[in-house]
């Protein structure tokens, strides 16, 4: 493969164009020939970490602190003539070259590095083996704050499960943030992606099946899983990578197919799952339906109480369509949402609600307004009060019917 082709529907995370300090160092091509980055992300100690009582703190907060004071920007201040007026233009020979043009005088750049306090983000190929680069990346060996994480960066729509996202950083701090909430539980996450949240999780909880498709996707997942291993172990929590499709009502126990499940693991799955979680996962109709089936599938056969937490990005777009700006993505799992709470069954029962993001930031990025994070409370009904159903599961009649 002798370069990268972007295509006009290639996306790319905000984690991966504005997180500073990241070190990516590309280290190899997947199966399918897409270039495989290493990123190392810190969280950060209690007392690095960003009071958040303010959404839209965070990064922004940590940029201010390396932006030029006031006496240092007098250059950029427009010089008053003696009248008062912008620029002093009667007492102010303007400039001209040899041919009689305006000559602008730009003044002296700095050295980006000096300027922002960031250091420049230049992936490397590893084409070989290089003893410098991996004595370097021993020095994280042992850091019990550093979280390995390899990704593709700039993919299809089709591959956003690849990259790193918003959501999985506001789930991550929340669970950083609660860790009383989680601690010794059995946890699901449906489309971990690269893993990242449950990779945290795994750190307070006791079991975490950590789901999503695809082989390579979830060879990925397995591998920064195992890269992980020394903020995983430490805390006694352990994460098993499976497949899990949510456009397919059962699932996978086929022991020939990798990452599929033993009868044992889906007995402990629906016997004591009492934390589900998913980040930044509906950016598609077809697949927040999906997504919604699932979660009513899985719940209506728990015996138990079960809560879950689901994060996003609310984005804006702009539609030819609408000729204005709108939000589909967001308005299609708005919907479902409170379709799930309106359900009447005699199964479950459903209670919605959006927490504040208040909660303490442990990972440096930018926590914008637009991030939310959604509980939604499980409740088994008695059988008794088993009743003709008057709502169907979300976009599922037939399912739910039977």
């Amino acid at each position: 493969m002798n370069q990268i082709t972007f295509h006009h529907d290639t996306v790319l995370s905000d984690v991966h164009m504005l997180l500073p300090n990241a070190r990516r160092l590309m280290t190899r091509l997947n199966s399918v020939g897409q270039p495989v980055f290493l990123s190392k992300f810190r969280i950060l100690s209690d007392s690095e970490k960003h009071d958040n009582s303010e959404p839209g703190k965070g990064l922004k907060e940590t940029e201010q602190n390396n932006e030029p004071r006031e006496d240092g920007d007098k250059d950029t201040q427009v010089t008053q003539g003696k009248d008062g007026e912008e620029g002093g233009a009667g007492n102010v020979e303007p400039f001209l070259d040899v041919d009689g043009d305006l000559d602008i005088k730009h003044r002296q750049r700095k050295n980006p590095n000096e300027e922002s306090g960031r250091d420049l983000v230049c992936p490397i190929i590893l084409k070989q083996s290089n003893s410098a680069l991996e004595e370097e990346d021993d020095e994280y060996t042992d850091d019990k704050d550093i979280i390995k994480i390899e990704h593709t960066m700039a993919t299809t729509l089709e591959d956003v499960g690849k990259q790193v996202w918003l959501g999985a950083f506001l789930l991550a701090d929340f669970i950083l943030s609660k860790p009383h909430m989680f601690r010794g539980a059995t946890v699901l996450e449906l489309g971990a992606g690269t893993g990242l949240t449950s990779i945290v999780m795994a750190t307070v909880a006791k079991t975490l099946y950590c789901t999503d498709v695809g082989e390579d996707l979830l060879s990925m997942c397995k591998k920064n899983v195992t890269l992980n291993q020394h903020i995983i172990e430490p805390a006694g929590g352990e994460v098993r990578v499976r497949q899990l499709d949510w456009l397919q009502y059962d699932l996978c126990t086929d022991a020939d197919v990798e990452f599929s499940w033993t009868e044992k693991e889906v007995a402990d799955l629906y016997d004591n799952t009492k934390i589900i979680i998913a980040a930044d996962v509906c950016y598609d109709e077809d697949l927040t339906d999906g997504l919604f089936r699932t979660l009513y599938r899985l719940c209506s056969n728990f015996r138990h109480t079960c809560t879950i937490f689901i994060s996003l990005e609310k984005r804006m777009n702009f539609t030819l369509r609408h000729m204005d700006v709108s939000c589909d993505a967001y308005n299609h799992f708005s919907h479902c949402l409170f379709q799930l709470e309106d359900m009447v069954d005699g199964r479950c029962s459903f209670r919605v609600e959006q927490l504040p993001s208040d909660f303490a930031q442990f990972l440096l990025y930018e926590r914008i307004e637009q991030l939310e994070l959604w509980k939604v409370s499980v409740t088994p009904l008695p059988l008794h009060a088993s009743t003709v159903n008057t709502a169907a599961a979300p976009e599922d009649t037939e399912q739910s019917s039977s």
